[in-house]
């Protein structure tokens, strides 16, 4: 009891540090606000911010291009933060990694959207850590994504292969996921598929239209896909930081 007590402490806590605003829900207009999901130590001793976002407008998804209205500082504009917002909540869908002599030191994501600027703080209060890989109890990871040559697991966005495309034509996105379909004691397994994958525009010039498999980009440019699986915990692990995987793939489209 002690330990599930504790768990809603800290998920009430994380959504406090991220200081989502509480207005009215409105279809466009809005703000866009970062959210610090929370941190966890790598390997090799550096440690890995996890990051998201809360686009406020219903009907309104963000094209922000890195600079001052899309900015992460110190060390930035650009640390990977994504330039497209779709609408509503966005859990953990980019990681900030710091070295290990980092300490008390802090960043801070600004965005300015429809003329409004918003900053979420980022640092490695204790009061913030977090455990992405692994739901402590029941043993429950992330699921596993994998594309040719690149295995990804948890939510560190690793870079899968660059593909190439052409405007207007369907790109077919070739991804294979895997879970291990852990729930919690007691719970009956839901008779939903234990994975739901997602794809979304993280960058680029134009719009990227998702059906199936496939993505269809509507003029050239560099753009950057996200990919996101959830396991049967659901988004953002149902507030407890676990457990999803995502990953970015890198798109080169051509004109026709």
């Amino acid at each position: 009891m002690r330990r599930a007590i504790l768990a809603v402490f800290l998920a009430g806590a994380l959504q406090a540090q991220s200081k989502l605003p509480m207005e009215p829900l409105r279809d466009s207009g809005q703000s866009v606000t970062g959210a610090f999901e929370g941190w966890f130590k790598n390997p090799d001793g550096t440690f890995s911010m996890l990051v998201g976002y809360f686009n406020r407008n219903l009907q309104q998804a963000l094209d922000i291009p890195v600079g001052p209205d899309n900015s992460v500082a110190p060390g930035g504009p650009d640390l990977g933060q994504p330039t497209h917002f779709a609408s509503g909540r966005a859990w953990g869908v980019f990681v900030v990694t710091v070295p290990a002599n980092f300490g008390s030191g802090k960043l801070t994501w600004s965005i300015t959207a429809n003329g409004q600027t918003t900053s979420v703080p980022l640092s490695l209060n204790p009061l913030w850590e977090i455990s992405p890989f692994l739901e402590s109890g029941i043993g429950n990871t992330p699921p596993v994504i994998a594309f040719d040559g690149v295995t990804v697991q948890g939510p560190k966005g690793t870079m899968g292969p660059a593909l190439s495309a052409v405007a207007g034509k369907p790109l077919a996105l070739n991804v294979r996921v895997t879970d291990d379909a852990k729930v919690g004691r007691g719970a009956i397994a839901p008779t939903t598929p234990p994975v739901a994958v997602k794809w979304s525009k993280f960058r680029g010039p134009g719009s990227v239209s998702f059906a199936g498999n496939a993505a269809t980009f509507s003029e050239p440019g560099e753009y950057v896909l996200l990919v996101v699986a959830n396991d049967w915990s659901g988004d953002g692990g149902r507030g407890f930081q676990c457990c999803w995987s995502t990953a970015r793939v890198r798109v080169s489209v051509q004109g026709q």
